[in-house]
Parts: structure tokens; sequence; C-alpha cells
């Protein structure tokens, strides 16, 4: 059995055979960034130079500014772990999917486009897959026996689903 190398200091135990972390794209990072500092402006002009009964809608501004960048901090990357039965990927604090590598049919190279998903982030896609993405590059697909396919953003994506066939094939 290979042994691959644990990408990031991931590894935790000896079960892991492969670990990722794929973190947002360089855009979502500019779009949060952007968005938060224009509210946050907006938030302190109004409050500096708006009277004092209208102060609440400056933090409001600067409530919802906080809000963005506390579901950024949340949704800045992907886990990606693979054990020798199981697969994981946990985006976020409730989105944890855990696949049995026995009920994966194929695993497949694909793209995460915009015309697909519809943006980054957890999306469905016209082509009835399920999508963990963190930007429009370079993603794996897995398909299962039963449920819609399964894809998600990957900086490995040869590597993943080679570990995959070969588990799979068992």
């Amino acid at each position: 059995m290979n042994r691959i190398v644990k990408e990031n200091n991931l590894q935790k135990n000896d079960d892991i055979l492969y670990a990722e972390w794929v973190p947002s794209g360089k855009f979502v990072k500019a779009v949060i960034i952007f968005v938060c500092l224009l509210i946050l402006s907006l938030g302190i002009i109004i409050t500096i130079f708006i009277p004092k009964e209208l102060v609440f809608i400056g933090i409001i501004l600067g409530s919802v500014s906080i809000i963005i960048f506390l579901m950024y901090w949340n949704y800045r990357g992907l886990q990606i772990t693979l054990i020798s039965n199981q697969f994981e990927v946990v985006y976020g604090i409730f989105n944890h999917k855990k696949i049995p590598l026995n009920t994966i049919t194929s695993c497949d190279i694909t793209k995460a486009n915009f015309r697909v998903y519809g943006g980054v982030g957890i999306r469905f896609g016209l082509d009835g897959s399920r999508a963990y993405n963190t930007d429009f590059g370079e993603a794996v697909k897995l398909t299962f026996q039963y449920g819609r396919p399964f894809v998600f953003s990957t900086k490995n994506p040869q590597k993943i689903c080679d570990l995959i066939n070969e588990f799979t094939k068992k």
C-alpha cells in the first residue's frame, strides 16, 4: 500500500491516507473583503455625520459586516480526509460529508464551473449533483450506487481519484 504524504501537516493518526486543506479562491476573498469594508465604511460615515437619532443604522451596518465576516470565516475552505474505508469532506461547522468507500461507483475529474453551480459554497448543480466548491477550478465528482453525485473542490483531483479507485476496486 503506497503511503501518501500529508499536505499542510494535517496527519492526526496513522489511518489517514490523504489529507488536504482547500482554501477559498482569491476572487471570493476579494469580494468578501470589499463588501465588509463597504458596509463598515457606510456604518462609520452614518454614525459620524447623521444625527444621534440614526446612530442605530450605523450599528446595524457594523453588525451585518461582522456577520458576513463570520460566515466567510466558517466557509473559508474545505478539509478533505481519506482513510482506508471512508472519505470525508468538511465545509464549515455544520457540513460534514462522510462517504463509505464501498458506496462510490466512480470518481471523475471535473470543473466546478459557474454555469452548473451558480457560485461557490454549498450548491446544487443543474446536473443534479451537490457540490462543496471553494472556487471555479479543479474538482472531483463522486458517483454513488444510490443518490445524487457529489462534487468538491481540490488541488489534487488525480491523486484523490487514484486513491479512491484503488480502494473501491478491492
